[in-house]
């Protein structure tokens, strides 16, 4: 249980720095704002599951970042209306995804290379391991850069992708019968 500890003392340190790097947004804000720079024109009702708030939470969200000049909304086709960024919430998201990754990055500086390379081995393991759908896959990758982190590359999309091939297969098997 010992490592169980310090792995819990790690998340809180992370948790800790991030806060700091995120500069006065909550964490699901910055969600937000990082899914609309990947995903123009995503949906209020979107970006709530991917954020892993509600959907009244969201708007409220949305609303803030919006009174910032973050965000806009597009025009609405029926009842949906897709969000985007502003150039200033485009900056703001690129500027918050690179101080995400030095603060992450700062955390793994007393790791010499061989031990970074175990540690990252170690950590697709963890990921992998415990991601259960693409919409586990979503929620958990709501902070992450997408473009450096891609499909080839990310075990939590990769394992999402193994999942739906596997789905996929076992309703093939069943229409066979």
């Amino acid at each position: 249980m010992l490592d169980a500890n310090k792995l819990g003392a790690l998340g809180t340190l992370i948790s800790d720095r991030l806060d700091v790097a995120l500069e006065g947004l909550s964490p699901s804000a910055a969600a937000l704002l990082s899914m609309l720079h990947f995903k123009p024109g995503l949906t209020a009702s979107r970006l709530a599951k991917i954020a892993g708030v509600s959907q009244p939470t969201a708007v409220r969200l949305i609303d803030g970042l919006e009174r910032q000049q973050l965000v806009v909304r597009g025009k609405p086709t029926g009842r949906v209306t897709p969000l985007l960024l502003t150039e200033a919430g485009r900056a703001r998201a690129i500027l918050l995804q690179q101080r995400r990754l030095e603060t992450l990055d700062t955390l793994l500086s007393p790791l010499v290379p061989e031990e970074r390379r175990r540690f990252e081995q170690a950590l697709d393991r963890i990921l992998a391991g415990t991601t259960t759908s693409r919409a586990f896959a979503r929620v958990t990758c709501r902070l992450c850069e997408h473009d450096l982190c891609g499909p080839d590359v990310c075990p939590i999309g990769g394992r999402a992708s193994e999942l739906e091939r596997r789905e996929a297969e076992a309703d093939n098997h069943q229409g066979d019968r």
